[in-house]
């Protein structure tokens, strides 16, 4: 009974947050892909969100999302596969696209719950833990990749618990069937698997071989599994390797570790430094300080819980994997959603920390986390924002920024744009003939390299001709001098 209120309260906290963030940059190429339009088509000219609306909708079938995504973005087809599925079953809005994450952490959930079983931990403590944690919450309501990934790892790490408690070969099979899902789902999943694998090595190579005989033969048939999966990866990630090559920064060490222990943190207590305005440093230590003491009591544990450096080295592996992509590709792939990978495997660490006091506290500054992830403006990406602030006059056009390629700029502010706003997209920074319009408001979205470009260009631009009447954080609205109409 109190496994089932768990899951429920986990349900209704991640619908909750679902319905009330705004859209997101990346989620539109879910969106788009999904609906036949991996980059849409939208109108040269002045036109509506009624009247491109069919470019929300669509029916592309497996080939084309497969063929979209080997011509045209970095990964895998299994998460855009189940998702088309599911938004003919759902409708296509976006909070039911973001519905189809909410199902699978969920299950994934349960999973983690059966393995903390198996293992000996708190089932709810692990599970809650897990749930609260920041980016754990966010992969699960994003209609991306993420969540169905890590149910796989979960489902594969399950069944590999299993099977060390059984003995039997098939499930260490099925489990790396599940770690190769997860990488078709997303490819960074196979940190997780790795991190398991390479711990299960380590400890035979520690051991004598009657000792630890049984375990190298697990290894090599979880990794029979996973290889199951290798041909279709390969085939993907070989056409993409070269899209968005400038994603990421170039490489730097310092850099690069300074960046994954601030999204590490964030994807445990989520932006709780953002919120404290000139008391952020004392939060930042608070936060460091309550990180070591929970790692301490983790330590102290290892001897009553032999199970131990495997999750730590599980949990280890995708910011070491991340670290190592950076090296041997010279960018820096390091960001709170792919750090969430390790998250329920920290949550199996702490479920067992004592006093339970400090295992209380740990919920309670991750719940801050959570309320901040569903309400804080801090952490949610403008377009709905700057949509809702450019919709106080439907009749004033809307100089929206068309970005990298049209997809992560214009799909959530049209989405959270009143129907009948007026919206013209400006491609760089060329201004279209705006003679016959007295009054425009440009929407200052600066959120990839061509609108960062762009929008003080057109700023610039506009300030010669027009007079800036108001403005917000997200936009500004000008009036043209002398403006005369035409007959």
């Amino acid at each position: 009974m109190r496994l089932l209120a768990t899951l429920l309260f986990a349900a209704a906290v991640l619908t909750t947050i679902a319905y009330v963030r705004p859209p997101e940059y990346d989620e539109a190429y879910s969106i788009f892909l999904t609906s036949a339009h991996a980059r849409p088509p939208w109108p040269t000219g002045v036109f509506t969100p009624t009247q491109v609306r069919a470019l929300f909708i669509g029916n592309p079938g497996l080939g084309q999302i497969a063929t979209d995504l080997r011509t045209g973005d970095v990964h895998p087809p299994l998460y855009f596969w189940l998702l088309d599925q599911w938004r003919h079953i759902s409708g296509p809005g976006w909070f039911a696209a973001r519905l189809l994450s909410v199902l699978v952490s969920l299950v994934g959930l349960i999973a983690l719950g059966w393995a903390a079983r198996l293992l000996k931990t708190p089932v709810l403590a692990t599970i809650l833990i897990t749930l609260l944690a920041y980016g754990f919450a966010y992969t699960s309501i994003t209609a991306r990749g993420f969540a169905l990934a890590q149910f796989f790892n979960l489902l594969g790490f399950a069944l590999y618990v299993r099977h060390s408690r059984v003995g039997k070969s098939l499930p260490s099979f099925a489990a790396g069937l599940a770690f190769g899902a997860a990488s078709f789902s997303n490819y960074l999943a196979i940190f997780t698997p790795l991190g398991l694998l390479g711990s299960q090595l380590i400890i035979h190579s520690t051991r004598g071989l009657h000792a630890s005989g049984s375990r190298l033969s697990t290894v090599l048939t979880t990794s029979l599994g996973i290889a199951c999966f290798i041909p279709a990866d390969l085939y993907f990630f070989l056409a993409q390797r070269g899209s968005r090559t400038g994603q990421f920064a170039p490489f730097h060490l310092v850099h690069a570790l300074e960046l994954l222990a601030k999204d590490q943190a964030a994807a445990l207590f989520g932006g709780l430094p953002l919120y404290a305005g000139s008391f952020a440093p004392l939060v930042i230590i608070a936060l460091a300080v309550l990180s070591i003491v929970c790692a301490i009591a983790i330590i102290k544990h290892h001897n009553a819980a032999r199970f131990t450096p495997t999750l730590t080295l599980t949990a280890a592996a995708t910011p070491l994997g991340l670290l190592a992509l950076g090296v041997i590709f010279n960018n820096t792939p390091i960001e709170i959603r792919y750090c969430a990978f390790s998250l329920p495997y920290i949550g199996l660490l702490c479920a067992s920390i004592k006093p339970a006091t400090l295992r209380n506290a740990l919920l309670f500054t991750e719940s801050l986390g959570i309320i901040g992830l569903a309400f804080a403006p801090a952490t949610a990406q403008p377009q709905a924002a700057a949509a809702v602030a450019a919709n106080s006059n439907a009749h004033i056009l809307v100089l929206l920024p068309y970005g990298n390629d049209g997809v992560g700029i214009p799909g959530p502010f049209i989405a959270a744009a009143q129907p009948a706003m007026r919206i013209i997209l400006i491609h760089g920074a060329t201004l279209p003939d705006l003679s016959a319009e007295p009054r425009v408001i440009l929407a200052t979205l600066m959120l990839d390299d061509a609108s960062k470009t762009a929008i003080p260009k057109i700023e610039s631009e506009l300030t010669q001709q027009w007079q800036l009447t108001a403005q917000t954080p997200l936009t500004r609205a000008y009036q043209q001098r002398g403006f005369h109409q035409q007959p």
